[in-house]
């Protein structure tokens, strides 16, 4: 049976890894995410971890929002998630993961792109207020979490991955484990 590593803390890429591959470890990378472009950063953390786990299957995830030309991800503060939640208010904007899977001793390294969409319904003030109150926004990228957003309404469609948009697109992450023999179908 394959070893795996998550190169994540986040609790959301836990659960939903757990979905397809249900016994694996969790490292933090701990790297200087400042040091790399944002589609260079899963590679990073998967190969930061690779480097001291070479016969594990690393697994690295990076999120981020892309909006007109900005880009956006976690916010710093709570003033800084009132103005993207504010921005991506009543507009439609793309959410992109990047995820790297690396193993040193099998030569494996594949690092893909997955793109979806999401808009938001007009959001009042007290809408955002609201979810900045009772949600942590602070570490999401964009500042929400679509997995909360039958409690909130933020969202008034997406086309994509669902899960992709909460930060690990589990369908093709699956298609890619599948194809490289790591796992089969019954996990």
């Amino acid at each position: 049976m394959n070893k795996f590593i998550l190169a994540s803390k986040s609790p959301r890429r836990r659960e939903l890894l757990k979905q397809i591959i249900p016994d694996f470890d969790i490292i933090d990378p701990n790297i200087d995410e400042s040091k790399y472009s944002l589609d260079e950063l899963s590679f990073n953390k998967a190969k930061k971890v690779s480097l001291e786990h070479k016969s594990s299957f690393v697994l690295a995830f990076d999120t981020f929002i892309k909006f007109k030309d900005r880009i956006i991800l976690k916010p710093k503060d709570i003033d800084e998630a009132r103005e993207i939640l504010s921005l991506l208010s009543d507009n439609t904007h793309e959410v992109i993961t990047y995820y790297t899977i690396c193993n040193l001793a099998f030569r494996i390294l594949l690092t893909k792109k997955v793109v979806s969409y999401v808009t938001f319904n007009k959001l009042s003030s007290k809408d955002i207020e609201t979810y900045l109150k009772e949600a942590n926004p602070l570490d999401k990228a964009g500042g929400y979490n679509i997995l909360d957003d039958s409690k909130y309404h933020l969202i008034k469609n997406f086309e994509g991955d669902i899960n992709n948009i909460a930060g690990l697109p589990l369908d093709e992450l699956k298609k890619d484990l599948l194809t490289l023999d790591l796992i089969n179908d019954k996990e």
